[in-house]
């Protein structure tokens, strides 16, 4: 397939890592930074498997700067302990004190899951949480138990409100995975922006420029200089665009709209915090927590007209997407999974792809740890 023709060639000058060597050494780190074993795994599994679904920007490039460093400067908790606030047949409340979001993230779509086994549907707030890795996880947590998954979390504010330039919401993601009668299920897993600051972060450590119409300025003029806009969005300098581009032309008010729900829902439901209380600084610039929350529900398909019913006309619908005219110049339609899916493939026979600014992070935590691990690229 063309499509994986190019892919390959995006990684030219990656180092290769297998799955299970990567997802040791990313559990073995987190132990080290005091992460329980039990939990260490659950949070070298969300990552992997991003890094395994071709989602670069959630997976092993997370390991230090969102999880480890925070764990170091004491504004997250390596052991995560999750309290129950009320419990009811299809709905909970859940505080995860500051812990590790991946692992709050489990329990709760844990019990989302049972719920829609007995109830048809079940859902899960969280408050006090962290950054807990690609929603589409938690969705296929769901899909895997043949129901329907769907969740979302607020972040530190990034978009900018249509007409604005103050990065006021959370990239937001509103995630849904959806069971098929094909080798992968339907996964959205997107930001409520046209782009989110883990992409801009792989784009830093290819040396790229930022595309126009991503990110604004105070002016509300596009910025492309990528290294001074990370720097940019934690101070206010700079903003993301919503879904939709900058202004109403393109639909911009859709994205903001998203975005705005996935902040409410990750915030009011629970009793959480919402906007600049996720800015992850008090007023003297200082680090303090991010008490992120988030959603999560499933929803069994048995409970209407059949699981098998509902997985062969979902299917039936992405196949006829596919099949459909293509545009001048293009052999392909894609429904949502499907590279993930076949990145997955490609990388089930490679491994993943560790450009050379990850390697040194990855050199880093091994000595620091005094982890036993010697990687081909240190002999280049």
């Amino acid at each position: 397939m063309k499509f994986m023709d190019e892919y390959a060639k995006g990684y030219a000058d990656c180092a290769w890592v297998g799955f299970s060597e990567l997802e040791k050494f990313m559990e073995e780190a987190l132990v080290h930074a005091g992460v329980p074993a039990p939990d260490a795994k659950i949070i070298g599994d969300v990552l992997i498997q991003s890094d395994k679904r071709g989602i670069d920007s959630h997976g092993i490039g997370r390991l230090k700067p969102i999880y480890i460093d925070r764990i170091d400067i004491g504004i997250m908790n390596p052991v995560t302990k999750i309290d129950v606030l009320k419990d009811s047949k299809a709905t909970a409340v859940l505080d995860g004190n500051n812990g590790m979001g991946h692992v709050v993230g489990h329990k709760a779509m844990e019990m989302a899951i049972e719920k829609a086994k007995k109830y048809g549907i079940g859902m899960v707030a969280v408050r006090n949480s962290n950054h807990y890795g690609i929603a589409g996880y938690f969705a296929t947590m769901a899909t895997d138990a043949g129901m329907i998954g769907v969740t979302g979390t607020n972040a530190r504010p990034s978009i900018a409100p249509t007409f604005g330039v103050e990065n006021m919401l959370g990239t937001n993601p509103l995630t849904f995975g959806i069971p098929t009668d094909e080798e992968f299920p339907f996964v959205l897993d997107c930001a409520t922006s046209v782009s989110q600051r883990g992409k801009i972060e792989v784009y830093g450590r290819a040396g790229k420029e930022l595309p126009e119409g991503w990110v604004l300025d105070n002016e509300g003029k596009t910025r492309t200089d990528t290294i001074q806009v990370l720097k940019d969005l934690t101070t206010g300098k700079a903003a993301l665009t919503p879904l939709g581009g900058i202004g109403d032309v393109t639909g911009g008010y859709k994205g903001f709209g998203y975005a705005t729900v996935v902040e409410i829902l990750s915030a009011a439901l629970q009793d959480g915090a919402w906007m600049k209380a996720l800015n992850g600084f008090d007023e003297e610039h200082n680090a303090i927590p991010y008490p992120l929350g988030h959603f999560f529900i499933a929803i069994d398909p048995e409970h209407f007209m059949g699981v098998e019913t509902f997985k062969r006309i979902a299917g039936t619908i992405c196949r006829e997407l596919r099949a459909s005219k293509k545009a001048p110049g293009e052999d392909y339609i894609f429904t949502a999974g499907e590279k993930e899916y076949l990145a997955w493939q490609f990388r089930k026979e490679h491994g993943c792809p560790v450009p050379p600014s990850l390697q040194k992070v990855m050199i880093t935590l091994r000595d620091r740890f005094k982890m036993d691990y010697k990687w081909d690229f240190e002999n280049k």
